[in-house]
């Protein structure tokens, strides 16, 4: 599967070819986590609607679930601009860290308003 033209123009790849994605959950706006994508990755990802990242330890894809059974139905994919990160708008099914919480932006703070 390749990635369209027009798109992969628009990425600006690290030194590895891989881009940020971001996952954000459609129903409640919570940012849930953040992998890495390179082209393959994406356009599987914009074929299939099921979140396809490349891990960077295993050196291989995984769609997001296939082996937790909490996937991520995408509903949006969209492009950063300056092209070096891309958002995806999901349906989270279960946790979205492998941590098993729902997001893996819950752990410490380190800044925040006062109450």
């Amino acid at each position: 599967m390749s990635l369209d033209p027009d798109i992969a123009a628009r990425l600006k790849r690290n030194e590895a070819g891989l881009v940020a994605a971001i996952a954000q959950e459609r129903g409640t706006g919570d940012v849930l986590m953040m992998a890495w994508m390179d082209d393959e990755a994406l356009a599987r990802t914009l074929a299939t609607r099921k979140a396809t990242y490349y891990s960077r330890s295993r050196q291989q894809y995984w769609v997001k679930g296939d082996t937790s059974g909490h996937t991520q139905y995408v509903h949006e994919v969209r492009l950063d601009c300056d092209g070096d990160a891309v958002l995806l708008v999901v349906d989270q099914e279960g946790a979205a860290c492998h941590t098993g919480t729902h997001t893996c932006w819950d752990g410490d703070v380190l800044l925040a308003d006062p109450a």
